[in-house]
């Protein structure tokens, strides 16, 4: 009797004794989970390179299949993990408000020298183009903005000079919100956009800008006469419009995805591009908007 009231206790210490012991091993394999996470691509496909290397090395000399495969599986994964890279991600919320501080000075710029125009993205000569050095200023892509809705668009000998502020006509040259986008999307294509036609760069420029960058859920283009309609559902700058704050500038001259369609839309035509119609439906999120072409 008395062995059986001794032996409830002994099982109940082995029992918390276990406890604590996968309590324990717990803990160690959360923090080499840990260390494994903060270790970069690149050093684990050197870790497992070295010793491929030196099995293959070892394979060749003992004459070894063994080790001959053993090398070749660890070179061929620290190979793979040495070129992947881990991708990064930037929350929407940050794009949103580096993105505003910008507007707010286009902004203030406009209010002050008291600018009702409208913004023209000006293409610039193609890259392989040869150019004398006075006129190195028209390779760079510009979005003029006028001071009034009459104004008329810049010589060439005006845009040459690479000046911010114009008076004949009076505007102001920005560089466009979107030209980062644009380099991505050239980056994407693997050629300068100006070589390419309008039919390809409406069939492309959409899974570009949702499956690659992942700037919207979806995005579509018509070509139609005189101007391109495009639709975009969910873009990833959609709190820039749904603000408490919404910049005037950025109707004008475009949120950075609508800037950088623009810029892809002058080049591939070779034509002065306008934000002719602007919608916005706040349900869906979703950004309407036409672009035409101006005649220099």
């Amino acid at each position: 009797m008395n062995e059986k009231d001794a032996s409830p206790p002994s099982e109940q210490e082995n029992l918390t004794e276990k406890i604590s012991r996968l309590q324990r091993e717990v803990k160690i394999l959360k923090r080499q989970l840990s260390n494994v996470e903060k270790v970069p691509s690149g050093g684990v496909g050197v870790a497992l390179l070295i010793p491929g290397i030196i099995a293959l090395v070892f394979s060749i000399l003992k004459e070894s299949q063994i080790l001959a495969f053993i090398g070749l599986s660890l070179t061929f994964w620290g190979a793979l993990f040495f070129f992947i890279r881990p991708i990064r991600y930037v929350k929407a919320s940050l794009l949103d408000s580096t993105a505003t501080s910008t507007y707010l000075t286009i902004d203030r710029i406009m209010r002050d020298m008291k600018f009702e125009g409208k913004s023209y993205y000006i293409p610039p000569y193609p890259k392989d183009v040869y150019l004398p050095e006075h006129l190195k200023g028209l390779k760079e892509m510009t979005v003029f903005v006028s001071a009034n809705t009459h104004s008329r668009i810049p010589s060439i000998e005006e845009l040459a000079e690479g000046r911010f502020l114009l008076k004949n006509p009076n505007g102001v040259c920005l560089s466009p919100p979107g030209l980062g986008i644009l380099e991505q999307i050239e980056a994407r294509l693997g050629t300068d956009i100006s070589k390419i036609d309008l039919e390809t760069l409406t069939q492309t420029l959409p899974t570009i800008l949702t499956s690659n960058l992942h700037l919207a859920k979806e995005v579509e283009m018509e070509v139609e006469e005189n101007s391109i309609y495009v639709k975009i559902m969910d873009p990833v700058y959609r709190n820039l419009y749904w603000g408490e704050e919404t910049p005037r500038s950025l109707y004008s001259i475009g949120c950075p995805l609508v800037s950088a369609i623009a810029c892809a839309i002058a080049k591939a035509m070779g034509k002065i591009t306008t934000i002719q119609d602007y919608s916005i439906l706040p349900d869906d999120q979703t950004l309407e908007v036409r672009y035409s072409f101006v005649e220099a």
